[in-house]
């Protein structure tokens, strides 16, 4: 379809063709291919820029490219030599902290066996302390009481020593009074004070007695009844009877040599083993207490100390005796005891348990150096790849590299 063009002044239509001369064809045909020619050499030129730029940036790309690669070559070298001694370090590391644990843990099984023994030992030397300990306190505690006891003994002694001087005064003045009487009557009052002296002292003997002793028996004999006024039973710290002491009580103006053959009698068929006489008046040949054809003679006041001195005797004499009681039963079976099956099994499972002990020890020593010389081969090996993965690394990046996984010092010291 032809192209029509339309007149700006009278609008009227023609077609371009008819407008276009052949000339401005010619004209704008040569402009054509100008212009057309230009703009192939400018692509041409730009072409040929592109070209070079092209070159240029891929061998600057290759440039870089090596550079990365370098630099990724040296980094992975660097991180395989870091990786390599970070795992053989780490490997050390806990092999040598596996080696404390182990030194630790035998150390500490040791430790708690010596700690074993010694609680042992102190729990026996405490048994030993706390027996001697009981021991003590019961022996204070029985000095404690008899000096109590002791102490009571004197208050009633003082008090029973003033009330019979008031006594006795009152007595003398009545005495006083009655001096005209008759000396029947006087005689007869006499006789009488006599016998109540007599029988206040052996109250006044049994009483401190009783006192004195509290763990003795104290028997009164009966008036009327033959034999001596008293009786006292000794016994020991465990209740047994160890002897008899008989006492016979006098408080007259003058010493009878009889009593003395008399309380021997009483002695031999009581069966008892001391006999001692308490009077007022000494015999003559006598200033204080002391022993007469095997009869005891004292002071109401020399009575205490004299019956502890013999109790104490009879005590001993006592357990002498019994210590003695079957001596050669007693060998016999100890030394059958010694030679029995039974000692012997008990022997034996003593000595069984100390050989459990000592081969228990050396087992645990033998594993212990089996374990030791598994590690030291374990870390031999660690070595040995060590020093095969240097050589390797060396000889693939050179031998400028240092990969020294440990200082020269440290080698040394693991050779």
């Amino acid at each position: 379809m032809p192209t029509t063009i339309k007149c700006p002044n009278c609008a009227h239509e023609f077609p371009l063709e008819e407008a276009v001369s052949e000339e401005y064809k010619k004209e704008l045909r040569e402009q054509m291919i100008t212009y057309k020619r230009q703009k192939e050499e400018e692509i041409a030129k730009k072409e040929k820029e592109w070209q070079l730029q092209l070159q240029k940036k891929e061998t600057d790309f290759a440039q870089q490219i090596k550079t990365e690669k370098e630099k990724l070559q040296l980094q992975l070298e660097e991180s395989i030599r870091k990786t390599i001694s970070s795992d053989y370090e780490n490997k050390l590391r806990m092999l040598e902290q596996n080696n404390k644990d182990n030194e630790e843990k035998l150390r500490e099984a040791r430790q708690q066996q010596i700690e074993f023994l010694k609680k042992e030992q102190e729990l026996k030397n405490k048994e030993i302390e706390l027996e001697l300990s009981v021991q003590k306190r019961l022996q204070s505690e029985r000095e404690k009481l008899s000096e109590d006891i002791r102490k009571l003994e004197e208050q009633k002694a003082a008090a029973k020593e003033t009330e019979m001087q008031l006594r006795m005064r009152e007595l003398e003045k009545q005495l006083e009074d009655q001096k005209k009487l008759a000396d029947e009557m006087r005689r007869k009052a006499e006789q009488g004070s006599m016998q109540l002296q007599g029988e206040v002292q052996e109250l006044a003997l049994e009483e401190m007695l009783r006192s004195a002793f509290p763990f003795d028996m104290i028997t009164e004999v009966g008036k009327g009844v033959k034999g001596a006024d008293c009786v006292q039973i000794v016994r020991n710290s465990i209740g047994q009877e160890c002897g008899q002491i008989i006492y016979e009580s006098k408080r007259t103006t003058a010493f009878a040599n009889d009593w003395v053959e008399k309380l021997k009698t009483d002695m031999r068929n009581l069966g008892a083993d001391v006999a001692v006489i308490v009077t007022r008046t000494m015999p003559k040949d006598m200033d204080c207490f002391g022993i007469k054809d095997g009869v005891w003679i004292c002071s109401f006041s020399e009575v205490r100390a004299l019956a502890a001195v013999l109790r104490d005797g009879i005590v001993r004499v006592f357990t002498t005796a019994r210590s003695n009681e079957n001596k050669g039963d007693k060998m016999h079976l100890l030394y059958n005891y010694l030679n029995s099956n039974e000692f012997a099994e008990q022997w034996k499972a003593i000595r069984e348990g100390f050989m459990s002990m000592k081969l228990s020890i050396q087992k645990e020593r033998d594993a212990m150096e089996k374990l030791w010389k598994a590690r030291e081969k374990q870390l031999e090996k660690v070595l040995l790849n060590a020093a095969h993965i240097r050589g390797s690394i060396e000889g693939i990046s050179g031998t400028d590299v240092n990969l020294n996984l440990l200082e020269e010092d440290e080698t040394n010291l693991l050779e």
